[in-house]
């Protein structure tokens, strides 16, 4: 069978299920929100009853909308995508709330009866039609669409017709939503962290005294008394290498630790994911932030990080099946990635950027020091890439050799002056092995200057001016940051400036306020001291996007001298469901919370000098937050890692599925240089793997009215926030050559 036929058959077969799926008579529960609907769209109704066909119906809806914007040639220009891209920001925020739901009939009127392969789904294909979906179910009572699809239906023609309004809330109303939320510094979490490192070191005793444990470190001396054992694991306990080696592996060990608190379904759930391979590492520093004990003052607080230990069923459904999110992950010996760069290791450098490119040491830094349940890399983590077997990671006699000609590539590359080392994550890896690459990457830097003498003016390259190192561990593990470790930072910074390099910064993992805690501000307080700004990195979880919740942890970060830089939706398919917060959950974040932190211009420039003096940071912020008087810096823009290349949030829904899913089409980021492939790869579209009203009815479940939350189906539009003028690089002072290396398209 030739390509044609093939293409043929499988159009054959599409249009066999939609046949299929168009006759499925709908639920008692969507007759009812239709009706509503109708009733309260009679022109909808209309339309609807008169309409002989389903295109019929997109012509007349369409006319309808047309007709209700034709004194609004900019939302007409915005949605025919006729603004430059440096426009569209400024006409985006003068849209009014009911052009949002104009726009979004019209692209659901022009994607109409487009097919997208569901890779939440196993890569099934999902058909949008949902103006076809109503017209069936108005005059048929079929269709099959779900109660959540008429749910958002509903609200978006309520937002048409300026029935809903947008409703922002105040300064004070953000206020009152960050105070639900304690941080791991308040003196009451404090006392109840010190029962759980208590009850978590009786069970390590035991375990030693019955025998079940034998090691030749961590021992007890013959004689012992309970009290002195219990005083010498504290001592333990301050040790990194103590958590690591007691790290949870099993389903029946976290139970334990965590006082057999886990119910029955829980605990069905970890046994099946153990089955499916799923590892599981948690240490016991990190154990000990899940509450057993849950006092009034602080319900509910903790479960953003009980949702990065607890796996979830679709998890484990997923797993053995999850499809590289990231398609750069993906790389073939001697071909080059997806966004066109030949790369010198298929396993240890990821890139997507003309400017920058990760490291992944074939070191202990290939681990981490636990594993989050919505973990970018879980792809990494099924096919055996990554994993915990820390004592197998230690580098082999090859390692050398590899790293030598891996900052070779960096040297000779045009482009690149930004490493982001991480795995993993970069501080797993042991101080010596740190050391070696920082070492390297100096050596690497002062050759790539050393090389540009030769060239002309126009025709140099890109010298290295930013160090990176990407780890959790000052939250999962503070006691990994030693005076050791800010020795070796702090040398190389010194080094490194002296030949140009000007921007090193720790890039944190802090997913809750309440990971916040004293040991993990003093390893925040030592990274500083070393010369190294420290930034956040934060994942928009369903629990950690309850209102409030981000805006508390900017504000506690702050105070630890910590600036917010990248805040991300979780990536994924099906595998995220249970943490996937909805892109339009990020985009109410952005627009009614964290605006409350917006930095004036003016003061953007003062924050951009604040990398220069990193041990000053907790002063300078306390001094800008007073003077301007905010609560928190929003430092951070909302963005999502396309599944094709680059950062963005700049999109539009384009469409629905029968069960509510919207499916969403992506533009690049045009503020960032891209590897030029992004002009031939067009736009990206992902179908989100929660509906809104799934995620409403989870915000509800985790004890928030949903009411607060007004206006989250409205949010159907998105554009990329402008970078963080303190994230930009330093200029230079010659002219680099605009030749591309490494690049194959």
């Amino acid at each position: 069978m030739d390509r044609n036929e093939q293409k043929k058959k499988r159009w054959d077969d599409v249009k066999l299920q939609i046949a299929e799926l168009d006759q499925i008579a709908i639920s008692v529960r969507s007759h009812k929100l239709l009706n509503q609907l109708s009733k309260e769209n009679p022109k909808l109704e209309e339309i609807m009853r008169n309409a002989k066909n389903e295109i019929e119906t997109l012509v007349g809806i369409k006319n309808w909308v047309m007709e209700e914007i034709r004194d609004k040639p900019h939302v007409l220009k915005f949605y025919r995508n006729e603004y430059a891209p440096d426009e569209r920001p400024k006409v985006f925020e003068s849209l009014q709330w009911c052009d949002y739901a104009a726009i979004r009939i019209l692209d659901y009127i022009d994607n109409a009866g487009r097919e997208f392969p569901d890779l939440n789904l196993r890569g099934e294909i999902a058909i949008s039609n949902p103006i076809k979906l109503i017209w069936l179910a108005v005059n048929h009572g079929t269709g099959g669409a779900k109660p959540f699809f008429f749910e958002d239906m509903l609200q978006l023609f309520r937002q048409f017709s300026g029935k809903s309004q947008a409703s922002l809330p105040s300064q004070e109303e953000v206020k009152g939503w960050m105070k639900r939320y304690p941080s791991g510094l308040d003196p009451r979490i404090i006392k109840l962290r010190e029962e759980n490192r208590a009850r978590i070191l009786k069970i390590i005793i035991n375990k030693i005294d019955q025998g079940q444990i034998k090691d030749s470190i961590y021992k007890f001396k013959t004689g012992m008394s309970q009290e002195h054992k219990f005083l010498q694991t504290l001592e333990w306990w301050k040790e990194s290498r103590f958590h690591l080696h007691f790290a949870v592996r099993s389903p029946d060990l976290l139970n334990e630790m965590l006082g057999f608190s886990l119910d029955p379904d829980t605990m069905k759930v970890l046994c099946r994911a153990e089955k499916a391979g799923l590892p599981f590492f948690v240490n016991p520093y990190y154990l000990a932030l899940l509450h057993v004990r849950v006092p009034y003052f602080a319900i509910g607080a903790d479960l953003a990080i009980r949702h990065y230990v607890i796996y979830s069923q679709q998890l484990v459904d997923e797993f053995g099946h999850i499809v590289a999110w990231e398609k750069e992950d993906e790389v073939q010996p001697g071909k080059p990635n997806v966004a066109g760069w030949l790369l010198p290791s298929q396993h240890n450098i990821h890139r997507r950027y003309p400017k920058v490119a990760v490291l992944i040491p074939d070191t202990i830094g290939r681990a981490c020091g636990g594993l989050c349940a919505s973990c970018q890399r879980m792809y990494s983590f099924q096919n055996g890439i990554l994993n915990f077997n820390l004592n197998k990671l230690k580098p082999d006699e090859t390692w050398e050799q590899r790293l030598s000609y891996l900052m070779e590539y960096f040297e000779k590359d045009s482009q690149l002056r930004d490493i982001l080392i991480t795995g993993g994550d970069a501080l797993m890896s042991t101080d010596k092995s740190l050391d070696r690459i920082l070492n390297v990457v100096y050596e690497m830097a002062l050759k790539k200057k050393q090389a540009n003498k030769d060239r002309k003016d126009g025709e140099k390259y890109a010298e290295m001016v930013r160090v990176r190192l990407g780890t959790r561990l000052p939250i999962y593990l503070p006691q990994r940051v030693t005076p050791e470790l800010v020795k070796i930072l702090a040398d190389f910074r010194e080094k490194a400036s002296g030949i140009g390099i000007k921007q090193f910064i720790i890039q944190t993992h802090f997913e809750s306020p309440m990971e916040v805690t004293p040991e993990a501000r003093e390893a925040v307080e030592l990274l500083s001291s070393a010369g190294w700004m420290v930034t956040n990195q934060h994942v928009l979880t369903a629990a950690s996007s309850r209102r409030g919740h981000r805006s508390k942890l900017r504000q506690v970060l702050n105070e630890i001298g910590v600036l917010p830089y990248y805040t991300f939706v979780v990536k994924g398919y099906m595998e995220n469901h249970f943490n996937y917060a909805p892109i339009a959950r990020a985009v109410q974040e952005q627009i009614e919370e964290k605006v409350v932190g917006l930095v004036p211009e003016d003061i953007q420039e003062i924050i951009t000098r604040f990398g220069q003096d990193p041990e000053l940071m907790i002063e300078n912020i306390a001094e800008i937050r007073k003077s301007a008087r905010l609560p928190f810096l929003s430092t951070d823009r909302s963005v999502l890692n396309l599944p094709g290349v680059g950062k963005s949030l700049t999109f539009r829904v384009i469409g629905i599925t029968r069960y509510g899913r919207r499916i969403l089409e992506f533009d690049h980021d045009h503020t960032r240089s891209h590897s030029p492939i992004i002009g031939k790869m067009g736009k990206v579209v992902i179908i989100e793997s929660k509906s809104i009203s799934e995620y409403l009815r989870q915000m509800e479940e985790l004890g928030e009215d949903p009411a607060e939350y007004e206006g989250l189906f409205g949010y159907s539009i998105g554009e990329t926030e402008p970078r963080f003028p303190l994230y930009e690089y330093p200029e230079y002072d010659f002219k680099t050559t605009g030749k591309l290396t490494n690049l194959l398209i």
